[in-house]
Formats: C-alpha cells, structure tokens, sequence
C-alpha cells in the first residue's frame, strides 16, 4: 500500500495503534501520537549519512561487545505514543521487547538526528516522552548548529552529560566513547579509522 492510499483509508480522526501497524507503509516514517498519523519529512543527504555512519559503527561494537542490537528508522518505539527514532539500542536483557515490526517499550538507548522541522519535536514532546518511559540515554545531534547534546537519566531526569576535551563517554555502551569532532566532519570518517581507534581491529 502506498502512502496516498494509507492516508486516505484513515477515514476516522484517531486510529489504533494495531490498525496503524497493520496498515502503515513499511517504508514511510510515520510516528503514531494520541492515536493520530504523524507523517515525518524527508532526511537530507547529511542527515543519511550521519545516520548510516553512527548505525554502522554501533552495530559493530555492540555485535563484538555482545551488548544488544541496533536498529535504525524506520522501526516502531512505542511508548505514550508509537515514535521512530533515528537510531535505537536495545540491550540483550531487553531483546523480548522486540516485536516483528517495533519495539514494545523504552530502548535502551535513543539518537535523533535533528532536521529543520524536527527541532521542537525532538527537544520537546520526545525529550519529554523518553524521560517519562525511563530510556537511559538520548543523544540529540545537530548537524546545521554542529550541536551534540548526550543527556544521561538520572533520579528519573535527564542531566546532560560532560563532554570532556572533544570525548563523550556513552553510560549504556560499556566502554564506548565518541570524539564528537567526527560527527561534522565532511566526509565522515571511514567505520575503519574509528574502529582502529577504538582497537576494535
């Protein structure tokens, strides 16, 4: 079913959270929030990049860790609401949250890549709705500002995190760090460089 078709069956001003599995795109990034369809605008090329080089690099240090899994957008969170974050850690002890086409509660760890129309959103309903469902760690990136903010929960409140002389040490990544220079460096780094630095090889 394409996008146009999907909207136009959704007769009714809310919807079912089971109804919008069932009968949303799997390729449109969509969130579900108070029964209504959230329709997300198109990423940019940096913010693909971005995207694929933090997947790419999460995904090989948390399979050689034996910490959990990584996925990337578009897969369902759904909390409060139904959200689709760019990049999601859930930890081995969490596996059985992971449902075929989402994920049944908090992640573990959430990023979001922040775009123009996405900035409100990002730093208020979802900052708010990840802190309420207990995720341990959101990091917000901001390409256009160069902007990393790393919030840790603490007491059940987001603190922002100490990045300390370009180094931020992740609290749910047992033993990752990230030098947060190479989130703007155009082009990226290549996954061997920072694996290499990480003497992961």
């Amino acid at each position: 079913m394409d996008y146009n078709t999907f909207m136009n069956q959704v007769v009714n001003p809310t919807i079912s959270f089971e109804d919008f599995l069932k009968q949303a795109p799997e390729t449109s990034i969509m969130e579900w929030v108070d029964g209504r369809i959230i329709s997300m605008s198109p990423p940019s090329q940096f913010h693909q990049d971005l995207a694929g080089f933090l997947s790419s690099l999460l995904r090989v240090y948390v399979e050689v860790k034996g910490l959990g899994t990584i996925h990337l957008a578009p897969f369902l969170m759904k909390l409060a609401s139904g959200r689709e974050p760019d990049i999601l850690f859930v930890s081995k002890s969490h596996q059985s949250r992971l449902k075929k086409t989402f994920l049944d509660g908090p992640a573990d760890l959430v990023i979001e890549i922040i775009s123009p129309e996405s900035r409100a959103r990002d730093r208020g309903e979802k900052f708010y709705e990840y802190e309420q469902a207990g995720i341990p760690e959101y990091w917000l990136l901001d390409p256009m500002r160069k902007q990393a903010e790393f919030y840790q929960l603490k007491d059940g409140i987001y603190q922002l995190a100490l990045v300390k002389d370009d180094i931020y040490q992740s609290q749910v990544l047992t033993g990752l760090w990230l030098s947060v220079s190479w989130l703007w460096e155009e082009p990226l780094p290549t996954i061997l460089e920072v694996l290499k630095s990480w003497k992961l090889i």
